[in-house]
């Protein structure tokens, strides 16, 4: 609110024992005003009094945390290519663009096809985007070695970033020495947008790690992490088998925007 002051001075009416004129004020009137913020903000400020309720306050985290990516015209095309591969292999439809619509296709996904479907969806959206000539020739020229499980790491985190959000290249210890063969995934963007445990193992870990090593030769062990969504892929390393992997066993995220099976009863 905001206060208006008005002063009003009247003829003096009197003199005082000095002879000297003294003028006598009116009280001092108060003018309050509606600010004209208030007027035309009023729905904003009333939502704000709204307080969100948990489940959407999550939500709303992840969604914003989404503006942080910053894809250029090649990440663009990347993520609208590989949109649109899986919409033409499924017969889904999204109406979307850019990461949303990605995210969207495989929901539709997850929710239309069985889990092992799913992963076979996206090995063969994976197996026809690279020619096999290519797959071939990466696979005799660069055979299992350091240098190859290093050389994977460097391309994944260079080239990838707009898949899996920003990685670095960590050490770890293989055959009884130390090499550069993990990336470090800080925030997993597929598992944060998508909130949904399902999608991230039979639309990523599984059918990532079956590719890379039926058509490079290169075993792969991708290792989420979903309590803060990070995620290690260790080159060079075989996954347990379903059975023994922790990941399989993991429950759904309340918040699941699928709410699917993967393997375990989901507690959403």
């Amino acid at each position: 609110m905001e206060a208006k002051v008005v002063l009003q001075s009247r003829t003096p009416t009197g003199t005082s024992s000095q002879g000297v004129n003294k003028q006598r004020c009116s009280p001092v009137r108060a003018v309050l005003a509606r600010p004209a913020e208030s007027i035309v903000g009023s729905g904003t400020k009333e939502r704000l009094r709204l307080k969100l309720k948990p489940a959407d306050s999550k939500r709303e985290v992840a969604q914003d945390s989404s503006s942080f990516h910053n894809d250029n015209w090649f990440d663009l095309w990347a993520i609208n290519y590989l949109s649109q591969s899986l919409q033409a292999a499924t017969g889904v439809k999204s109406m979307l663009s850019g990461y949303e619509s990605l995210v969207e296709t495989t929901a539709m996904m997850s929710k239309k096809f069985n889990t092992k479907t799913q992963q076979e969806l996206v090995m063969q959206v994976l197996d026809t985007a690279i020619p096999k000539l290519i797959l071939n020739m990466i696979k005799t020229l660069l055979p299992q070695s350091q240098f190859t499980r290093e050389y994977f790491a460097a391309f994944t985190t260079m080239f990838f970033a707009w898949l899996v959000g920003p990685s670095e290249v960590r050490e770890s210890e293989l055959n009884g020495r130390r090499e550069k063969n993990v990336v470090y995934v800080k925030k997993c963007r597929f598992l944060e947008q998508s909130n949904c445990v399902g999608m991230c193992i039979n639309l990523c870990k599984m059918p990532s790690q079956a590719f890379i090593k039926d058509s490079l030769g290169m075993p792969l062990n991708m290792v989420p992490n979903f309590d803060d969504m990070s995620c290690e892929m260790i080159f060079g390393q075989d996954p347990p088998t379903p059975n023994d992997d922790p990941a399989l066993k993991q429950p759904c995220y309340k918040l699941c925007r699928a709410n699917q099976k993967h393997t375990v009863k989901s507690s959403g």
